[in-house]
């Protein structure tokens, strides 16, 4: 009888233990998942937090390369002054890497009395350039677009008149309508005369009629 009910016991306590071990091992199971689970989900916060960080300094990085491509943009024009025989002289915008063809065919092409010989018309173009276009007769070399911009420039600033009784060659071909010949004569008639003492007289230098005189009075002083 006693052994019966220790053989009992014995199974009940060994039934006791697997149940407990089971439990323990489920347990064991369960919380490892739950770990793994709550790692995983916090690796992804991060990651979603790491791709946001990227994405937001990408736009920004986007945002700035568009206003550094606005400003390349900006700087992809120049702008000349063409004068001589041309069929509009004036002021011109033309995008940057324009050669001199591409001047002379903003200002109408050339007039019937240009010198082809006198300009490179294959010549690149700097912004501020000056560019000039001879007449027959005037007799004189190729005249390369010259600059506003050079550091050894002798141009007055925008805007201001060139002194007929200080001028230089180079100043006096900036003129509407003047030519290397046409500057030689107005420097070799102030020789003459000592000085100029109005505008009007430069209507005594040949090659110089009512219209050239009209714009040059806008351009020059004798002061």
């Amino acid at each position: 009888m006693l052994d019966e009910i220790l053989n009992k016991f014995k199974e009940k306590k060994f039934m006791f233990i697997s149940a407990l071990i089971s439990v323990l091992l489920i347990l064991t199971v369960l919380s490892f998942y739950i770990f793994s689970h709550r790692s995983q989900q916090k690796d992804s916060d991060s990651f979603s937090a790491y791709q946001t960080i990227l994405n937001s300094s990408g736009s920004k990085q986007t945002a700035l390369s568009g206003k550094d491509s606005q400003k390349q943009a900006d700087n992809a024009e120049i702008t000349i002054d063409i004068k001589g025989a041309v069929q509009k002289e004036g002021v011109y915008t033309l995008p940057a890497g324009s050669r001199v063809t591409d001047a002379v065919k903003r200002a109408g092409g050339l007039t019937a009395e240009a010198d082809r010989k006198s300009v490179n018309l294959a010549q690149k173009i700097e912004d501020e350039a000056v560019i000039y276009i001879a007449e027959k007769g005037e007799n004189i070399s190729v005249i390369p677009p010259s600059s506003a911009s050079g550091a050894d420039s002798t141009e007055p600033g925008a805007g201001e008149k060139i002194n007929l009784n200080t001028a230089t060659l180079a100043e006096l071909q900036t003129l509407s309508g003047i030519g290397v010949k046409r500057a030689q004569d107005i420097l070799d008639y102030r020789d003459s005369k000592g000085r100029f003492s109005s505008v009007d007289e430069l209507a005594e230098i040949s090659g110089i009629g009512e219209k050239t005189l009209a714009k040059l009075k806008e351009e020059v002083t004798v002061d």
